[in-house]
């Protein structure tokens, strides 16, 4: 007997395993939780499989639920498109985009940009999450985002990318610091001195601690952090220096009266891409984002 699927119960089941939580789901949905509950428990006894684990903590997908989940994305994604293709015919453009991004670019120029963006297309909603790079290209990979923008020192192989900017490392130390006088630095000159990490697991913190055994040495952190503002406070308090991207913690290391010195490594300046799965798995109005980021990420005349 064939089974039909209900595209509201997929999204509210996707949106289940997304937030890790029925009620957090229903939120999101603008629907009591209840109404989430008995849906997804309707799907489960359809399909005869456990689909989710009620936990302490929230829900977790069963390895059926896996299956489900992946699947139910590409099915929305799918039906997503064919309303924007279609939607193309009519005034306007409306549509959903799901973005995620690297610490650093999301502390850059792309909350700008997207801004810029939805000024034009008020119509289309556009989510914006912060993730480590390798969860941010999964997430696109298994259609879970729709773009990312990440430091192109991440695996992208299987996905499309496109130039989006530099910016450029810099050691931030305290005025009084015993580098601060110093026009430029290597890392290897860092080393021998108390620092802060910056989102611990992250590509940036990988590659430093790579490079440091490179030199002989175990990078050992004072003091470890999420964010960017967090670490330029720290570093304010004397309790080590950080080494972070000058674009995007310029105006708080100098309203901090923090130094910036330029690091002199080949690897200090980093490359930012935009990746998805390519323009013909998008959205019409995923497609409007991406090509309104390349012609901002585009070199002026």
């Amino acid at each position: 007997m064939p089974r039909h699927f209900d595209p509201v119960t997929l999204r509210l089941f996707v949106a289940a395993c997304e937030e890790r939580s029925i009620a957090r789901a229903a939120q999101r949905e603008s629907l009591v939780a209840s109404a989430v509950s008995k849906r997804i428990a309707a799907l489960e006894q359809s399909l005869g499989a456990t689909l989710l684990v009620r936990r302490r903590r929230g829900v977790e997908p069963t390895a059926a639920g896996e299956t489900l989940l992946r699947q139910a994305r590409q099915l929305l994604g799918t039906m997503e498109r064919l309303h924007g293709e279609l939607g193309e015919f009519s005034a306007g453009v409306r549509g959903s985009v799901r973005v995620m991004a690297s610490v650093s670019a999301l502390a850059e120029r792309l909350p700008e940009d997207i801004a810029a963006f939805l000024a034009r297309y008020q119509a289309v909603r556009v989510s914006l999450d912060q993730g480590l790079s390798h969860d941010i290209v999964r997430a696109v990979r298994e259609g879970a985002a729709d773009l990312a923008v990440l430091w192109d020192n991440t695996d992208t192989r299987a996905l499309h990318t496109a130039p989006y900017g530099t910016d450029h490392l810099c050691v931030v130390l305290p005025p009084r610091h015993a580098l601060a006088r110093r026009a430029r630095l290597r890392f290897a000159d860092t080393l021998a001195h108390p620092s802060i990490g910056v989102a611990a697991g992250g590509t940036m913190e990988i590659l430093l601690r790579r490079e440091a055994a490179l030199l002989g040495h175990t990078l050992t952190r004072r003091v470890q952090v999420d964010g960017l503002d967090a670490s330029c406070r720290i570093v304010a308090a004397g309790l080590g220096l950080a080494i972070l991207p000058a674009e995007a913690v310029g105006a708080q290391a100098a309203a901090a009266g923090l130094k910036m010195v330029p690091l002199s490594d080949a690897w200090a300046e980093r490359r930012f891409v935009i990746a998805s799965r390519g323009d013909a798995l998008l959205t019409a109005s995923a497609r409007l984002l991406l090509g309104h980021l390349r012609q901002q990420a585009a070199p002026a005349p």
